[in-house]
């Protein structure tokens, strides 16, 4: 049988992930510790006793995230589950830091580092109030982009998370994601609804951001991955690491394209996803993208002691 370990992006953060990973395997402690150290500040307090407004500002959940799925990974690893017992890794937005960094292209410290200035960027390129995103649901990739299309107005509205087939994120100009919304359901979308989130990502009013991370991802040394990394951009697997370095600035204002990498991975032969890591949202798409896939979960320490004998058993 062949696996996918999958990283999952913004969105999942709870206060008190990953708190149990630390206290059962002094393995995930480290984690933690390291990107405290990274930091220099105590984000894991925050991650296990602050406020869930505070995680869930960009510059915090994002660090937060990865680090959570790295304790994960690290825990596994502890039961004996390497990380090339998967084929492929792969991530959501962020998340593709947590892939890439599981399987060796970064050191955790310099992940943490980025994704604090991924986060910071990200957040500083659009006043607040100024971009929206929004989630149709029921409607397929080109019917959204036919609805952003006209939306548009000479404004940006372009779909910014292709996540499966019945679930796509628009971004851009509040009033045009706002005017999108309207059109989605005038089109047969089930349900269109603005997002709870604080800037308009995966659009190219992002640009700034890019450029931010263009000049960060610059100054780090990046490894060729021991397992193959999906990127969202090209939904496909990549290993070398300048076309990492190239793919991550170009994440920045680019789709993420969920729905293709997880068909790609189901193409190449994968049979069974384990989401690692906060919540089971990936888990959720995937059914929907590949309905025989099998998909398991690793968020907490009985999870990785009933995914260790799973893994050992197939």
């Amino acid at each position: 049988m062949s696996r996918a370990f999958i990283f999952p992006g913004q969105g999942a953060q709870t206060i008190g992930m990953g708190r149990d990973l630390a206290e059962a395997y002094p393995a995930a402690r480290a984690v933690f510790d390291e990107v405290d150290d990274a930091l220099g500040e105590k984000l894991s307090a925050l991650i296990w006793e602050g406020e869930i407004e505070t995680l869930t500002l960009t510059e915090n959940a994002q660090p937060a995230l990865m680090a959570t799925s790295l304790a994960a990974m690290r825990a596994l690893q502890a039961e004996g589950v390497a990380i090339d017992a998967a084929a492929f890794v792969a991530g959501h937005s962020l998340g593709e830091y947590s892939a890439l960094t599981a399987a060796g292209a970064f050191s955790i410290a310099d992940a943490a580092r980025l994704l604090r200035a991924r986060g910071k960027a990200m957040q500083a390129a659009v006043p607040v109030g100024q971009g929206a995103m929004a989630a149709i649901l029921g409607l397929d990739l080109a019917a959204v982009r036919a609805v952003a299309d006209q939306a548009a107005q000479g404004a940006v509205c372009a779909a910014a998370n292709d996540n499966d087939p019945a679930q796509v994120v628009i971004s851009g100009d509040k009033a045009a994601v706002e005017r999108a919304v309207d059109l989605a359901k005038q089109a047969g979308a089930k349900r269109a609804l603005m997002l709870p989130v604080s800037a308009p990502f995966h659009c190219t009013l992002m640009q700034p951001a890019a450029e931010v991370m263009q000049a960060a991802l610059a100054d780090v040394t990046i490894h060729a991955p021991t397992v193959p990394v999906v990127s969202n951009v090209r939904a496909e697997a990549v290993s070398d690491p300048e076309t990492i370095r190239a793919l991550l600035v170009a994440q920045i204002c680019g789709a993420v394209r969920w729905r293709e990498s997880v068909e790609w991975m189901a193409g190449q032969g994968v049979t069974s996803f384990w989401e690692i890591g906060a919540g089971k949202a990936l888990s959720g798409m995937v059914r929907r993208i590949v309905r025989e896939a099998s998909v398991g979960n690793v968020g907490n320490a009985a999870d990785v002691t009933a995914a260790a004998q799973a893994l050992a058993d197939g």
